[in-house]
């Protein structure tokens, strides 16, 4: 049975995957949504046979939202399409407009969660939820148990302490690293603390997604087992805040 009162304007937009509700009322604000070709106003509904659209693109009701696993190569990098001509939705033959869930830089590769879940996306990010990633790191020079100890510990950069994580030995230059913060090129700077430098960075998992044999260049859909347990991992993060 439909709802009398109707869906609001904002709720519509982000269960149609279009924007987060922060971001549409941002939108609305600035009179880039319609309905039914007038311009929607804060807290207005929509209903049955509405038309909505979004800088003049009809909006679809309730889109089934998607999210993939990719692999982003060496050498791309994390922005809009327009903006770089290195940008990882150049290479990306994906027809849904898809938001990347934390950034890997250029000299970066790894798992990558697109989607077009804009509120997924945000929960995610918000580093006080405490998701986990976890990279496979390479350096320039032998690890020594005093480096290991100290990475571990919590590190000064960017004019705060990064929160103690995981950290394990692989090889004589390599280890593994769980991180449940994203500062800007965290575990480079962490790394440079100590005089040692990065030469290979790969993020290897996010949460409970694993980046697997995935090739550089590939995607692939998550599973229904994958996406049900990733969305409860969210829910209990945000009740959390």
């Amino acid at each position: 049975m439909s709802d009398p009162k109707g869906i609001r304007i904002n709720k519509y937009l982000s269960s149609a995957g279009v924007l987060s509700r922060r971001k549409a009322d941002e939108e609305i604000e600035k009179g880039n949504i319609t309905i039914n070709g007038e311009v929607a106003v804060m807290g207005a509904a929509v209903f049955p046979g509405d038309e909505v659209a979004y800088k003049g693109v009809v909006v679809g009701e309730k889109q089934k939202n998607v999210i993939y696993v990719y692999n982003k190569p060496l050498g791309l990098v994390c922005t809009a399409k327009e903006a770089d001509k290195d940008s990882i939705f150049r290479k990306l033959d994906i027809p849904e407009k898809l938001i990347y869930v934390g950034r890997l830089d250029k000299d970066s590769q790894g798992l990558l969660l697109l989607t077009t879940d804009g509120e997924l996306a945000n929960k995610i990010q918000r580093s006080r939820n405490g998701h986990e990633k976890e990279y496979v790191v390479r350096v320039d020079k032998e690890i020594t148990p005093d480096f290991i100890k100290g990475m571990r510990g919590g590190v000064p950069i960017l004019d705060t302490v990064t929160k103690k994580c995981i950290v394990e030995k692989q090889g004589a230059r390599s280890f593994r690293i769980v991180l449940t913060q994203g500062l800007n090129r965290q575990i480079r700077r962490m790394c440079e603390y100590f005089g040692y430098k990065v030469v290979f960075l790969k993020r290897i998992r996010e949460m409970n997604i694993n980046l697997g044999d995935l090739k550089p260049g590939q995607y692939r859909t998550l599973t229904a087992v994958e996406e049900r347990e990733l969305r409860r991992m969210v829910d209990e993060g945000s009740k959390r805040e």
